[in-house]
């Protein structure tokens, strides 16, 4: 038959194939089975490569939920990894989502149990890590197999950096980076089945937008972050080791080749070291070599794509910063040698170089699963025990676990962290939101949190306090402590502290910095760092190089260094750079922000403080030339709300705007009217206004407004306009425009009426009041005036 075949014309087997498979699908459908499914399972010579795939596709559209997981799991279990391959991206994607989020997947980020309770538990069970997913990832990973990752749907630093040909310092991409392909569009990654779907993952918390109507979702009740909860448990256990992957042979897992050689000349930041474990495991037998690190390395990759999809989003420059004199040198040579080979300047790609320029900024659940990442990660590195942590146990004899939890936070998550919370610090919005920034900063300053020996809740202070245990953590992270709390202080000082959220998150950040010893161990830490380097001889010929945090953790371990003043200066020196200036956090710049005037405004319960007198003060102001100005104290009080100037219209009040007492309408009819009046008789008003006598007083007190001298004006600007304006007398018929004066005519109206008495004697009986009660005003205003004199 095979024969027979191979001496038919091309056309005539094609044609063979597709009567066979229409004849199969035929009698399938009349036996009620799956035609897809038994005509792969029985006619494997005659599979095209993509007909699992096209049937899948098929079946994604047509079948509920429920049902197409069970295919799958039924595909994973009975197809050979040959045939399985070819679905893997496919099937990634179509739980995950794409790239450039135009497909949602299964939509793991809004996925709740308690509003989907069926979809919820099948997808959890299909991706738990012992589950079927995970058991493709293994059946892949033996055969090694290589799928193709897109550099563009990178990080920015990251993508910027590969573009210009520069390796990026983390191990993760070393001997992945592969020319397009023939056709292709861009440089893109040779990834082994476990990193691909770890990369996908990984960002599909960043590229995939949640529904409107998933804003009031609960983060920690979804699929995707139990599932982050779960794989953090698995792979970097606090209790026990790793565990193997379910469909490994007796002898373990064989390891996987290594990486293809990199089809593209780059240069790199940094020295970088192979693995000693990868060494480890290809010259090792199954037999004799340690179970444990056989399966680390899924640990260590696992850390290393959560830590580069997360929180590697910073600028170049910073990154570029970063960098130690070595290896920015081997970044200009590489340059020089591109320049003379192409024999014009060296012109890096523009979009390269504003990729990482690109506005990134982390949402709350993006924060919310970072935070959970530092949680464990605490948990999981305070899970040695006591003589497992202390530097003598750092040996040979120690296990490939053991190292990597030592390892895991100084090494992968240290340095981008500390920038990636530099980065939200200084571009979050100054609103309550940034309460979730806040407590992911104050879990990681807060180890002992998560140590097994947690300290139960006393009275005794002594007990609550920091152990002197933690002091290299707090000096190895010294900046952490520091410079992210100046940081914090500064956006204090301009959010409105009277609002109870933003309160609470100085409560929180003051309750952290306030437990005992902590001040203190930020204080020694500080002091050595600000040690001159010129007291110990021996320390005058060391160079304070950029340590290769991300290495992979069994690369070359520098010796433990037990000069705490170093391991300061190193840590500072690696964040900042070689030329930073530090500002002491107990120095006097800091103290002469936290004066004693605002931190009485801070401890102040009552919105406005009284003076002596019982009166409300004024903000805090200077005399100047043009009057009073205000100090940034007094800015402060009035963001707060804590004090305020007295505001009243200082203008003419013919002028001032139409209240909510009165009728426009009447009002500008008023004005009109007394505007003419003025007009028409202003040269008798004056005349009658400059009189000795007691009529004189008497238009006094009616035509001219009270004088500006008497008045407060608060504002320079104010003073000046008001000097330059001479009111003469004139009247002033605008009170009759208000509702209150006319409900009190209608009301007096009313009352006369029950009295018998007509609207023209309560008018003349009125005006009658009136002239009483002004001559009586007259008399007495004249009369102060001459006691005045």
């Amino acid at each position: 038959m095979t024969t027979f075949r191979r001496r038919l014309p091309e056309w005539r087997s094609r044609s063979l194939k597709r009567e066979t498979l229409w004849f199969f699908q035929w009698s399938s459908k009349t036996a009620g089975l799956d035609p897809a499914r038994e005509a792969a399972m029985a006619f494997p010579h005659l599979q095209q490569p993509s007909f699992l795939l096209a049937s899948l596709k098929a079946d994604s559209i047509n079948k509920p939920f429920a049902q197409r997981c069970q295919d799958l799991v039924k595909v994973i279990e009975d197809f050979p990894a040959k045939e399985l391959h070819a679905i893997f991206p496919w099937l990634v994607e179509s739980i995950f989502g794409s790239l450039d989020g135009v497909l949602a997947g299964w939509n793991l980020r809004c996925l709740q149990g308690r509003v989907s309770p069926v979809e919820y538990s099948i997808a959890m069970e299909f991706l738990d890590p012992g589950g079927p997913m995970m058991k493709l990832v293994y059946k892949l990973q033996a055969e090694d197999y290589k799928f193709d990752f897109p550099v563009s749907y990178l990080p920015g630093p990251v993508k910027a950096s590969i573009q210009e040909r520069v390796l990026p310092d983390s191990p993760l991409y070393h001997n992945k980076v592969q020319l397009p392909s023939t056709g292709g569009l861009g440089l893109h990654l040779a990834l082994n089945p476990f990193e691909y779907y770890m990369f996908f993952f990984a960002l599909s918390l960043i590229t995939q937008k949640p529904p409107p109507g998933a804003l009031h979702v609960r983060t920690s009740d979804c699929a995707y972050f139990i599932l982050v909860d779960r794989y953090l448990a698995w792979f970097l256990p606090t209790e026990g080791s790793v565990l193997p992957p379910l469909s490994s042979s007796p002898g373990g897992p064989s390891p996987s080749p290594a990486p293809r050689t990199p089809a593209v000349p780059f240069a790199s930041y940094g020295l970088h070291h192979t693995s000693l474990l990868k060494r480890h495991i290809s010259h090792q037998t199954s037999v004799n070599a340690d179970p444990a690190s056989h399966e680390i390395w899924r640990s260590e990759t696992l850390l290393q794509v959560f830590v580069e999809m997360w929180l590697h989003h910073y600028s170049l420059e910073m990154y570029q910063k970063m960098q130690s004199p070595h290896a920015k040198l081997e970044v200009l040579h590489y340059r020089l040698s591109v320049c003379s080979a192409l024999h014009s300047p060296a012109q890096p790609s523009l979009q390269a170089l504003h990729a990482h320029q690109e506005s990134f900024m982390p949402t709350e659940e993006h924060v919310l699963v970072v935070r959970l990442l530092l949680k464990h990660l605490h948990a999981f590195a305070n899970s040695l025990r006591p003589e497992q942590a202390s530097p003598s146990a750092h040996s040979h004899a120690a296990s490939p676990l053991e190292e990597f939890k030592r390892a895991a936070v100084p090494r992968f998550v240290q340095q981008k962290l500390y920038l990636f919370l530099q980065h939200c610090f200084g571009h979050w919005p100054l609103d309550a939101s940034f309460r979730a920034v806040l407590e992911m900063w104050l879990s990681y300053l807060q180890p002992w949190r998560y140590a097994p020996e947690k300290q139960a809740p006393s009275s005794d202070c002594q007990a609550r306090s920091v152990s002197e245990r933690w002091a290299p953590f707090v000096q190895e992270n010294l900046l952490v402590y520091t410079k992210l709390f100046l940081g914090f202080l500064s956006r204090a000082l301009r959010t409105d502290l009277v609002s109870p959220k933003n309160a609470l998150m100085v409560f929180r950040v003051a309750k952290v910095f306030a437990q005992p010893n902590l001040a203190e161990m930020i204080q020694r830490g500080e002091q050595l760092f600000l040690e001159p380097e010129l007291v110990i001889p021996h320390r005058q010929h060391r160079l304070f190089t950029v340590p290769t945090f991300t290495g992979s953790f069994l690369s070359s371990w520098p010796p433990a260094i037990t000069d705490a003043s170093f391991k300061v200066k190193s840590h500072v020196y690696s964040l900042e750079g070689q030329d930073c200036k530090y500002t002491p956090m107990f120095g006097p710049e800091i103290r002469a922000l936290l004066s004693e005037a605002q931190l009485a405004q801070l401890t102040l319960a009552l919105g406005t403080t009284q003076d002596e007198n019982g009166k409300k003060q004024l903000p805090d102001c200077i005399v100047g030339e043009d009057g009073l100005i205000l100090t940034p104290l007094g800015r402060y009080q009035i963001v707060n709300g804590l004090r305020r100037f007295d505001i009243e219209y200082q203008g003419d009040s013919e002028l001032q705007p139409i209240r909510s007492y009165e009728i426009a309408g009447l009002v500008r009819v008023l004005f009109r009217l007394s505007s003419a009046i003025n007009r028409r008789f202003a040269g008798q008003m004056v005349a009658l206004c400059s009189r000795a006598d007691f009529l004189g007083s008497f238009c006094r007190y009616h035509l001219l407004e009270p004088g500006l001298s008497d008045r407060r004006l608060l504002s320079p600007v104010g003073r000046g306009r008001a000097a330059s304006l001479a009111r003469g007398p004139r009247l002033s018929l605008r009170f009759l425009g208000s509702y209150r004066t006319l409900l009190a005519l209608l009301l007096a109206f009313f009352v006369a009426s029950l009295f018998c008495i007509g609207p023209l004697l309560c008018a003349l009986l009125l005006v009658l009041g009136y002239v009483l009660y002004a001559v009586a005003m007259t008399l007495l205003t004249e009369q102060g005036k001459l006691h005045q004199l």
